[in-house]
């Protein structure tokens, strides 16, 4: 009996010493979070896809609370909740939100199975990522879309889709919240967040091959072929020729479609703008007097002589 009591008494001690050392080991290493993370949390959509370049909401909630305390929360934007949401993390840190212009995906590339027809069939893994791997993928283009849909599988809000008589992703601008998973999960970078522009208006080059022109045009009959058309016509100094391919910015570019008309290679397209108006053609000039009407001989200035009838009618 002496002996099961010594043990239960020297168990006892242990844990109780344990304990001791548990509660003095949290209190000195303790993390104390500032409760404005969790109230920041609370009002994000919890969506945590990484749109914001943080590791989820928490971690975007985390940056807000630090931003606040040097005073700017300039750069930071949940790309799901946009400007309505920020506001509310600005009223939680006592800031003000600044203003952000939306934006939206743009799959930067328009080589449709008619114009970039295939060379290959692909009997692997259907994805993106392994095709790009392995080759060129089933066009001779090794800068244009997959068609695997690795972009639509990234997206959480169903704000993208394949085409199948395309076979290229296409983006509901409605739906997209700018995210950037599907940019993310593209292994060719043709997935671009631009802005959305005035009235969900936007010019955009719709391609992303680097080489020159002439082998462009074998692998695509869209493909642009930094001939410098674009550049020359627009006023604005909006676009630009790097790695023979040209690339129109967004915050400089005006929307005139100059650019658009000019591209010889229809790489360059406009988005949401109301049909061209048709063209009026200029009337025709007015029909020039016969030489059997008007005597050549007639002085200048003078009527000219009467005929033979009106005379012989006056004798």
């Amino acid at each position: 009996m002496n002996v099961i009591l010594i043990a239960v008494i020297v168990l006892g001690s242990i844990g109780l010493v344990a304990a001791l050392i548990l509660f003095f080991a949290a209190k000195k290493f303790a993390v104390h979070e500032d409760e404005r993370i969790g109230q920041v949390q609370e009002v994000l959509p919890g969506a945590n896809c990484g749109g914001c370049g943080f590791p989820g909401c928490s971690g975007f909630a985390g940056a807000c609370v630090k931003a606040a305390d040097k005073g700017s929360l300039e750069g930071l934007l949940c790309p799901v909740g946009g400007q309505p949401v920020m506001e509310k993390v600005a009223d939680i840190l006592g800031m003000k939100a600044e203003a952000s212009a939306p934006k939206v995906a743009v799959v930067r590339c328009n080589g449709t199975c008619e114009s970039r027809p295939r060379i290959a069939e692909f009997d692997g893994a259907q994805s993106c990522r392994v095709q790009n791997m392995l080759g060129s993928g089933e066009t001779a283009c090794v800068y244009g879309c997959l068609g695997c849909g690795d972009c639509v599988a990234a997206c959480q809000f169903d704000a993208i889709r394949m085409n199948p008589e395309m076979g290229l992703p296409e983006v509901d601008d409605e739906k997209c919240t700018a995210c950037g998973a599907c940019s993310k999960a593209c292994p060719r970078g043709i997935i671009e967040i631009r802005l959305k522009g005035l009235k969900n208006r936007r010019v955009v080059v719709l391609c992303n091959n680097k080489d020159k022109g002439a082998q462009t045009r074998k692998a695509c009959s869209v493909g642009c072929i930094a001939c410098q058309k674009c550049v020359k016509v627009c006023k604005f100094e909006a676009i630009t020729v790097e790695a023979n391919l040209a690339y129109i910015d967004a915050e400089k570019c005006k929307l005139c479609r100059k650019c658009e008309e000019e591209c010889p290679q229809n790489a360059i397209l406009a988005f949401n703008f109301p049909p061209r108006k048709p063209k009026v053609e200029a009337p025709a000039s007015a029909p020039v007097a016969s030489s059997d009407s008007v005597s050549d001989s007639s002085p200048v200035g003078k009527p000219a002589a009467p005929a033979a009838g009106a005379s012989q009618a006056q004798a």
